[in-house]
């Protein structure tokens, strides 16, 4: 439902798309093309103040640029957030709610795929595994046993990431470091997941070393947990539109980025 407020909010735009909005009210409907244009052209050049910014991240880091993956967060924002990745070459995008995704992707080209970033609850999961191609944020062992039993009914087994509250951060979710090896054991015995990594999302601090701190954590709890139960793990879902540098720099693998693309929510 739109938020109450501003009128941008209303029509589900942030702030820097609502000019060109209102101007379309004022100008006839044969152009909606030059609009739709005006949108993209504003989202592109976002993107590419983000591409930059990863490029140099990786250069610093001594990593290669395609070795991190974008992931747009259209939380919040229209389906049109989801479609302009897509035009721009983007093939995934993040969500965090499964209702706002199913409520969206009827409105999306069908070869967009969806993510979930956000907490899951129990009773979303047989609908979570219907709608997204990987899930990034199991928790618990009740969680995974319920994709596992609703992902029987996919062609395909189900990508999943293990949350892991990396920064010891009692506001957010996500397992705690010492339960990942158990969580994960458990999550390598369904055969119809697949495990491709971990997640984490730092603690809110005007500290940057705090953030550091958590991803560097992340990246460490991979590295054991992969060489103890020999299986690769090769995603490292970390950083945001504040922080990724930190979580390049640490080895993310997947940046997950809504402010820096789209505007505040």
């Amino acid at each position: 439902m739109p938020k109450r407020g501003h009128a941008s909010h209303q029509w589900g735009l942030p702030n820097f798309l609502f000019f060109p909005l209102l101007l379309r009210a004022f100008l006839p409907a044969a152009i909606p093309l030059l609009f739709s244009t005006m949108l993209f052209t504003e989202f592109q050049s976002r993107l590419a103040e983000v591409q930059t910014a990863i490029a140099a991240a990786c250069q610093a880091a001594g990593r290669p640029a395609s070795a991190v993956r974008l992931l747009p967060v259209t939380k919040t924002h229209g389906a049109w957030a989801a479609e302009f990745s897509l035009r721009a070459g983007l093939l995934a995008v993040g969500e965090n709610r499964v209702q706002e995704a199913a409520e969206k992707q009827p409105l999306c080209p069908p070869a967009l795929q969806w993510e979930l970033i956000g907490h899951l609850q129990s009773n979303k999961a047989k609908q979570a595994a219907s709608l997204f191609s990987c899930i990034q944020s199991v928790d618990n062992e009740k969680l995974l046993g319920l994709l596992a039993k609703a992902a029987a009914l996919r062609p395909t087994p189900l990508s999943v990431l293990l949350q892991i509250n990396a920064g010891r951060d009692p506001a957010k979710f996500g397992a705690e470091v010492e339960e990942a090896p158990r969580l994960l054991e458990a999550a390598l015995a369904c055969p119809t997941l697949r495990v491709q990594g971990l997640m984490t999302i730092a603690p809110l601090s005007d500290d940057p070393d705090v953030a550091t701190r958590t991803f560097a954590a992340l990246r460490t709890l991979r590295d054991d947990l992969s060489a103890r139960f020999q299986v690769p793990l090769p995603e490292l879902s970390m950083g945001m539109s504040g922080d990724f540098p930190a979580a390049i720099a640490a080895g993310s693998t997947c940046i997950r980025v809504g402010t820096a693309l789209f505007g505040a929510r």
